[in-house]
C-alpha cells in the first residue's frame, strides 16, 4: 500500500479519515464538553503546639483584722427596803420596769411576819468595743510556664 507523505508511517488511512471527520467543519454535530470543577475539602486536626506547666503554691500571710464586738454587761444594784409585808397581802414577785428587772429578796423573821429586806435592780446594756487581732490568711499563687513544641518533640513521634 502506498503511504501518504503527510501521514506518519504508523498511521493508516482509516484513522486519518476519522481524524479528518472530527476536524471537518462541514460536519456540524454537537460536541459535548465536560465541565470540571475543583472543590476544596477542609478538615481540622488537633495538633499539640505547646504545653503549659502550672505551679500552685500556698503562702500564709499575717494580716490584722479589726471588728466591732458586742457583749452584754449586767449591772446589779442592791436597794434596801426593810418593810414588812402585810399578813393578808400576796408575796411580791419579780417585775419589769422599763429595762430593769426587779427581784424581791424576802426573809422570814421570828415574829412570823415577812420582811422585805431589799430589792435587786438588774439592768443590762450593750457595750461595743473595738477589737484587733492578727489572723493567718492563706493565699494561692499560680505560675504558668509555656513550653513550645519543637519539631523533634512532637508527641506523635516515638
Amino acid at each position: 500500500m502506498p503511504s501518504d507523505t503527510n501521514l506518519p508511517p504508523a498511521a493508516d488511512k482509516t484513522s486519518f479519515s476519522a481524524t479528518n471527520a472530527r476536524l471537518d467543519t462541514d460536519v456540524r454535530q454537537p460536541m459535548v464538553l465536560p465541565v470540571i470543577e475543583e472543590q476544596a475539602l477542609i478538615s481540622r486536626e488537633v495538633v499539640e503546639s505547646g504545653r503549659l506547666r502550672i505551679r500552685k503554691t500556698v503562702q500564709q500571710v499575717e494580716q490584722p483584722v479589726q471588728a466591732t464586738l458586742q457583749h452584754d454587761e449586767v449591772q446589779v444594784e442592791h436597794v434596801p427596803v426593810n418593810q414588812f409585808v402585810a399578813d393578808d397581802a400576796p408575796l411580791p414577785g419579780s417585775r419589769q420596769e422599763g429595762d430593769v428587772l426587779i427581784v424581791p429578796v424576802l426573809r422570814e423573821v421570828v415574829v412570823t411576819r415577812v420582811l422585805l429586806v431589799e430589792e435587786l435592780r438588774i439592768s443590762k446594756r450593750v457595750v461595743e468595743e473595738e477589737f484587733t487581732s492578727t489572723v493567718q490568711l492563706r493565699q494561692e499563687q499560680i505560675q504558668i510556664e509555656r513550653d513550645a513544641l519543637t519539631p523533634d518533640s512532637s508527641p506523635n513521634t516515638p
